[in-house]
This record gives structure tokens, C-alpha cells and sequence, in this order.
């Protein structure tokens, strides 16, 4: 059978033909939703397609070669050497090619590194196992946590197109703005990634990492933690809600007199029922992964609070325990995640629930005892 360089290119085409195809299909990555993410889905397509070109020519030359100078009966073998000039023609093409390839890449990268101060600046902070976001020129912030729930993740209720990415508050910025993000961590690595913006950067312990966006229509974008961070890791959810201006304004005023309605809470006079309520839902959001619905835990790593000693008889001791953590263990300090109405409200929750309100002393916790704890540590 005679082959020439005409039917082998068009085999090699044959196998290459379905990946170039592919490059807009669901294995390859996202063009995402700014200039930035357009970009760098242009350079990466870029590049691609060089290697594709690459690839072909050189498995076209190694398909001729092995058909064109295959032994043969008769045929006395070439003898011959090295060739220092095609040795150095081919150093030199592979050069200016790597060089070609690095240009537009650093310009890419530059722009995407770029930590210029931006309109619109917000702190993300990892904690295990949710993220904090602070809006640093308004001074207002909050935590956002998974909100799939429970009977999805025990596979009791049907799972939707969003199963695990869902979040009770998500992250607002407003379109048309630069954004920058200042991306830390308070216990240990996490790294937050949202691909239609480009962004994955480490939230790291002691160190700042930066990152920005400028996203021109508004939408909903979703994103993960990708840094193995614990038991609970897949339960870091990041979704951002792009809005208009004058929407954006709004949310921050809300902000604003939220954080002055709490202020004012820690003077009301609360009921039991009114805390065990809050309480049950702060614990469900904060406190179920490690002490489990039943409060049981998962010892010895994560204490019962079922008939705990702490819980019944220890108000105090407790508050002190929510309010610092517990060095060298699991417990992290819930100070700056929870409000003192918060705080109080899940303190009293797991004094009444589980039947540890019969064993024990029975006492609330009042959001004014939370604030008196924190005065007296100031």
C-alpha cells in the first residue's frame, strides 16, 4: 500500500480535528464575564492552538519519516551523522516560538496581577468552614455561609443545579466599577476562586493576597474554595450578585441600619422563646458540622453538648468559650463571625435544647452579657 505526506497529514487532521472541536465544549474552561477572564480565554486558546499546529507538523514529519524510510528488501541503508544545522535551526525556531508565546502572556498576566486601589474595596476572610467579606470604606460586613440543607446533603430531598453552592448572603458589588479584593484567612489556607472573574487566589493566615474585577452586566456568579481546608472543605460556597449602582447603594444603607438595629438589641429585654429560635438557626449555620443535630458531637475531637457540665452549669464559662475559642483545638473564636444577639441566642439555644433545660440551671443568656464580656476584655 502506498501512503504519501497527503494521506498521512489528513489522519493526523482526522485525530486532531475532534480537539479542536472540543476547545468550545464542556472540558475546555469558561471565556467568564470580564475583559480580563475574555483575555485570558484568548490566550489560552492561543496557545492551544500553537500546540495544535505544533503537534501536527511534528507527528506528520515523525508519520513520514517511518513510512518513507522503513526498511525495504533490497534497499541499502543511509549511513549518516548528526546535523548541527538542523539542530540549531530547530533551537533557535523553538526559541522565538517560546518568546512569541511570552509576550501576550505577560501583558495578560500583568493586567490580571494588578493591585491598583480600587472604587470599591473588600476584605475576604477564610474561616473554616465560610467566608467574610468587608466592605472596608463603608466599615460594614458580614458572613456567608452554605445554605444547601441539611436533608440535600443526606440525600433526603431532591439535590438542585446549584447542590452546594448556595449561600444565605451572597457577596454584592455593583457593574461598571473596579473591585478590589484583599484575600486573607484566619485559620488555615483557603483559596477563593471565581472563574467567570479570573480570579484564584490563596486566602493565607498573616497574608494578604489581592485580586479585581470589573464586571459590565449584572448577574449571578458562583464560585468555590479549592484549597483542602478540613472536614467540611466542599462547604465553602462563593456566590457573587452583580448589581446596578443604585441598587448597590441601597444594600449598603441596609447594611448600615442593620448594623445599627444591632446595636440597640443588646438593650432589649428578650424572651427564652424568642433566643432558642435564633439560636436554633445560628447553630443549624455554625455549629452542626462539628456537634451534630442532636448536639451529640464527634468525640473527642468535638465535645458533646448533651448533658455537658459546661452547657448546664457553666454560663459563663461558656460565653468565654465562644467569644476566645479554645486554643490548640477545633473551636475557633466566634467574636468577630456572630453579633452579641447571636452569640447569646445560640448560647441559650443549647441550654435549652436536647433536654439539657430539665438537667441544668435553665438560665438565658442575654445579648447585654455578650457586650458587658466584651467591654470588660477592651
Amino acid at each position: 500500500m502506498k501512503i504519501n505526506l497527503k494521506s498521512i497529514l489528513t489522519i493526523i487532521l482526522g485525530i486532531f480535528a475532534p480537539l479542536s472541536f472540543s476547545a468550545w465544549s464542556d472540558i475546555n474552561m469558561e471565556p467568564g464575564a470580564t475583559q480580563l477572564s475574555q483575555e485570558i480565554f484568548g490566550l489560552h486558546m492561543f496557545v492551544f492552538y500553537v500546540c495544535l499546529v505544533i503537534g501536527v507538523i511534528v507527528l506528520a514529519a515523525m508519520a513520514f519519516i517511518l513510512f518513507q524510510y522503513r526498511r525495504k528488501e533490497g534497499v541499502k541503508p543511509a549511513e549518516f551523522d548528526d546535523s548541527k544545522t538542523l539542530e540549531l535551526t530547530w533551537t533557535i525556531l523553538f526559541a522565538l516560538i517560546l518568546i512569541g508565546l511570552s509576550i501576550p502572556a505577560t501583558k495578560v498576566m500583568i493586567k490580571a496581577y494588578d493591585d491598583t486601589e480600587g472604587e470599591i474595596n473588600i476584605l475576604i476572610t477564610g474561616h473554616q468552614w465560610k467566608w467574610q467579606y468587608e466592605y472596608i470604606e463603608d466599615e460594614v460586613g458580614f458572613f456567608s455561609n452554605l445554605s444547601t440543607s441539611l436533608d440535600k446533603r443526606n440525600n433526603l430531598a431532591p439535590k438542585d443545579e446549584n447542590y452546594l453552592l448556595e449561600v444565605d448572603e451572597p457577596l454584592i458589588i455593583p457593574v461598571n466599577t473596579r473591585i478590589r479584593f484583599l484575600i486573607t484567612a484566619n485559620d488555615v489556607i483557603h483559596s477563593w476562586w471565581v472563574p467567570d472573574f479570573a480570579i484564584k487566589q490563596d486566602a493565607i493566615p498573616g497574608f494578604v493576597n489581592t485580586g479585581w474585577t470589573y464586571v459590565s452586566e449584572p448577574g449571578v456568579f458562583r464560585g468555590q474554595c479549592t484549597e483542602l481546608c478540613g472536614q467540611y472543605h466542599g462547604y465553602m460556597p462563593i456566590v457573587v450578585k452583580a448589581v446596578s449602582p443604585e441598587e448597590y447603594a441601597s444594600f449598603i444603607i441596609g447594611k448600615k441600619e442593620a448594623k445599627i438595629q444591632q446595636a440597640l438589641l443588646t438593650e432589649k429585654l428578650w424572651e427564652k422563646s424568642e433566643l432558642v429560635t435564633i439560636g436554633e438557626d445560628i447553630y443549624q449555620k455554625n455549629c452542626v458540622a462539628c456537634h451534630q443535630v442532636s448536639g451529640a458531637g464527634l468525640p473527642p475531637i468535638f465535645p458533646a453538648l448533651v448533658g455537658s457540665d459546661i452547657v448546664l452549669n457553666g454560663k459563663e464559662r461558656q460565653i468565654e468559650i465562644l467569644m476566645e475559642g479554645v486554643q490548640g483545638a477545633a473551636m475557633a473564636s466566634y467574636a468577630e463571625q456572630l453579633t452579641e444577639v447571636e452569640i447569646a441566642a445560640v448560647i441559650t439555644y443549647t441550654r435549652q435544647a436536647w433536654g439539657n433545660d430539665e438537667a441544668g440551671d435553665g438560665r438565658i443568656v442575654l445579648p447585654k452579657e455578650i457586650l458587658d464580656y466584651k467591654n470588660n476584655k477592651l
